[in-house]
C-alpha cells in the first residue's frame, strides 16, 4: 500500500480528517444504510447493558460511542477515543443533535498508547478501525489491557466474503464503483481507495480470529453479516488476568 512517502499512523489520520464531513454519508452510501444495524449488533455482542463503562477505540464520528450510550444509559458511560481531530469535532457535534444518549465523552488519543488503566472498561470495541492502526497486535493487546477480565473486545469491520460470484461481484464493486462515491461525493478519490487498499490487505475474519486468540482472548469467534462482506470478531478477556 502506498502511503505516499509517509508512516501509516501520519497518512491515516492526515486521510481521515480530510473526509471527516462526509464520512457518515458515505458509510450509509457503501453500506446501502446497513451500517446503523451493524453497530447495533456490535453493542449486543460486547454485552454493553445499563450502568457499565465502555471505551470504543478508533470512534471516529462517534456512532459506534453514541450506540452504546443508548444501551448503557446515564446509569453507565462510554469513552470515545480517535487520533484524528476532525472526526472527533463531528462526534461531539453529532452528540449535541442526538437523542436518547447517556453520558458519552470523546477523547483525542493514540489507540496504540491508550491512556487508560488496566481493567477500567467492561467492554471494548473498535468500529472499522483495527485495520488501520500500524500494529494490529500491539493495539489489540492494549484493548485487552483495558478491558476488565470477563469483558469483551469487539471489532466490527470490513471482511472477506467467500462464496463464489458474489466475491467476485463484491470486489468488483470494491475496486471500481467505491474509489468513484469517494471522489464524488466526499471529493477525495484518494481516501476511498486507501479504504478499498486497506480492506483487501485486512485479515480475513478466520484470521482476525486467530489474532484473537493469541494476543490472549478467550471464546474468540466471528459472525458474518451482509455475506461475509462485513464481520463481528469478539474475544473475552480470562477471568484470570
Amino acid at each position: 500500500m502506498d502511503f505516499a512517502g509517509k508512516d501509516k499512523a501520519t497518512y491515516v489520520k492526515e486521510t481521515f480528517n480530510s473526509i471527516a464531513g462526509r464520512y457518515d454519508l458515505m458509510n450509509s452510501l457503501m453500506s446501502l444504510g446497513m451500517d446503523k444495524r451493524w453497530r447495533r449488533l456490535a453493542v449486543q455482542e460486547v454485552g454493553a447493558k445499563p450502568g457499565m463503562h465502555m471505551l470504543d477505540v478508533c470512534c471516529g464520528t462517534g456512532q459506534l460511542s453514541m450506540e452504546l450510550g443508548r444501551v448503557v444509559g446515564h446509569e453507565g458511560s462510554v469513552t470515545g477515543l480517535d487520533f484524528s481531530q476532525k472526526m472527533l469535532e463531528v462526534a461531539e457535534k453529532s452528540l449535541v443533535q442526538a437523542s436518547n444518549v447517556g453520558s458519552v465523552r470523546f477523547l483525542h488519543g493514540n489507540a496504540m498508547e491508550l491512556p487508560f488503566q488496566d481493567n477500567s472498561f467492561d467492554g471494548v470495541t473498535v468500529g472499522w478501525g483495527l485495520r488501520n492502526l500500524p500494529d494490529l497486535q500491539r493495539g489489540l493487546r492494549e484493548m485487552i489491557r483495558t478491558v476488565k477480565p470477563g469483558g469483551k473486545v469487539v471489532s466490527l469491520d470490513m471482511a472477506k466474503p467467500s462464496l463464489i460470484g458474489f466475491k467476485q461481484a463484491y470486489w468488483l464493486y470494491f475496486d471500481k464503483l467505491v474509489p468513484f462515491m469517494g471522489k464524488v461525493w466526499a471529493r477525495k478519490a484518494s481516501a476511498y481507495q486507501y479504504l478499498h487498499d486497506s480492506a483487501r490487505e485486512f485479515p480475513a475474519q478466520e484470521e482476525l480470529v486467530r489474532i484473537f486468540t493469541e494476543c490472549g482472548l478467550e471464546e474468540a469467534h466471528y459472525n458474518n453479516l451482509a455475506g461475509g462482506v462485513v464481520a463481528i470478531v469478539s474475544g473475552t478477556k480470562p477471568r484470570d488476568l
